[in-house]
């Protein structure tokens, strides 16, 4: 017969095995809206480059995987007597697919040093749109000497100090195509990061199309008002080869009287010429998307005369670069990113541009290979303190790169967004394993006590 002594042993074993049942769930990497948090699906994308220079003219060439093309960003759709905006920006994929797929390249010359050791993370700071604990308002990338403390987003530098930084070259060059708002024109936008991301000196390519006293649109298709249909959107059904964008040619003065039926839609951008500095950058031929990936090439004068919005770029010349996608109707911080990787014209880098003779080059099968990974909410003032393990090595002037593969850093990545829910789970896996050995070694010596005294 089991002693009370016995009985109570037993029951708190059986209790502390139920206590680590419950507690070792079934993961965190959990989606959560209210968080900003949306894990994709895959972690890491391919992308390949190629790039080559004239006299006068430098191109980079992408390609990239993506299910379906993103040619939408978001549109106006009529229901009822009324105009409703479709496709707002979300945490991971927009569930209508509505928006834009993108290639982006930061590139410096030098000038900004951190850039060439870990790329587009010395522009993550603390409080940017998207991030768990973004700030009140809307906070864009930016480079850490704008500031007057490390990351802190309303702890702004002095404007002569800021114009200063600009002078001597301190910003990144940003190639940003858009397959939605600039695309159909065969343009990209010409931006820059050095205080905030912004564009350059200029107009960009689109406007919004929205006249917010009268509650409708400003400019509808010249073809009709019945040019899209919601259900064909959503079905995947208008392709690049249909009329999906208002452009000059395309677009006249919305007309409210145009026999308009539940279900029709016009883009909520309107396409224009860019003027200026943010006009520098064309696409070459325009990006296509066919059989399961893009492939865009766009085209920028090396001199474009303006040295404080452009990086300019000469044979011989050696730079740094960085990429980024979005795809799968992802916007915001939900990107692809690369690690930082060298450039040289003419001469040795991770990429190569070749000099060529004529308007365009001639592409081969030579791809340079860039994997692309997740980036999670990691930021610059957290890679920089006690927080990290490699603080240290950032503060030596180590590469990223000597010590992270990709793939290494998306996992890092994730951590990092749910690192509250895995100390937790670490600590109760802990205490349920240091009751589990407590309570069976409480259990063991009861019974062999029970068979002693028996």
């Amino acid at each position: 017969m089991q002693s009370p002594k016995s009985l109570l042993a037993l029951a708190l074993f059986g209790g502390t095995l139920v206590f680590a049942w419950v507690t070792h769930g079934t993961g965190v990497v959990i989606d959560d809206a209210d968080r900003n948090i949306a894990i994709p699906s895959d972690l890491t994308v391919p992308l390949q480059v190629q790039a080559a220079y004239n006299n006068t003219t430098m191109f980079f060439r992408y390609r990239w995987p993506a299910e379906r093309p993103g040619i939408f960003h978001d549109v106006l759709r009529y229901q009822d007597g009324e105009w409703i905006r479709e496709g707002r920006a979300v945490p991971g994929s927009q569930p209508d697919g509505l928006h834009e797929d993108r290639v982006a390249m930061m590139l410096d010359d030098g000038s900004v040093p951190e850039f060439g050791r870990y790329g587009g993370y010395i522009a993550i700071g603390d409080g940017l749109a998207g991030l768990t604990d973004e700030a009140p308002e809307e906070v864009t990338k930016y480079l850490p000497q704008t500031r007057n403390s490390l990351g802190q987003w309303d702890d702004m530098a002095g404007d002569d100090t800021i114009a200063a930084q600009r002078a001597a070259g301190y910003f990144l060059d940003l190639w940003h195509w858009r397959g939605g708002r600039s695309n159909p024109i065969n343009v990209a936008d010409d931006q820059v990061i050095a205080a905030a991301r912004g564009g350059d000196v200029g107009r960009s390519s689109y406007g919004t199309n929205w006249d917010g006293d009268l509650n409708q649109p400003q400019m509808m298709f010249a073809a009709g008002h019945d040019t899209l249909q919601w259900d064909a959107i959503l079905a995947g059904g208008v392709t690049q080869d249909d009329t999906y964008a208002l452009t000059p040619v395309t677009a006249v003065p919305f007309d409210p009287e145009a026999g308009w039926q539940n279900g029709d839609v016009v883009p909520r951008r309107v396409l224009r010429t860019p003027e200026g500095s943010r006009a520098d950058i064309g696409v070459v031929g325009e990006g296509r998307w066919e059989d399961g990936y893009w492939d865009v090439t766009l085209s920028r004068a090396l001199d474009t005369g303006a040295p404080e919005d452009d990086k300019i770029l000469r044979d011989q010349g050696a730079y740094q670069v960085a990429f980024a996608i979005h795809r799968n109707a992802t916007g915001g911080r939900w990107h692809y990113v690369s690690l930082p990787a060298t450039l040289g014209l003419g001469r040795p880098g991770d990429i190569v541009a070749t000099q060529f003779q004529g308007r365009t080059p001639t592409w081969g099968e030579d791809w340079t290979d860039v994997t692309l990974f997740y980036p999670g909410q990691v930021t610059w003032p957290m890679l920089n303190s006690a927080e990290h393990a490699g603080a240290e090595s950032i503060a030596e002037g180590v590469p990223v790169a000597f010590r992270h593969s990709p793939e290494q850093l998306a996992n890092y990545g994730i951590e990092r967004e749910f690192q509250p829910q895995i100390r937790r789970q670490w600590l109760f896996t802990l205490l349920a394993g240091v009751a589990l050995i407590a309570t069976f070694g409480f259990a063991l010596s009861s019974t062999l006590s029970n068979r002693e005294g028996a």
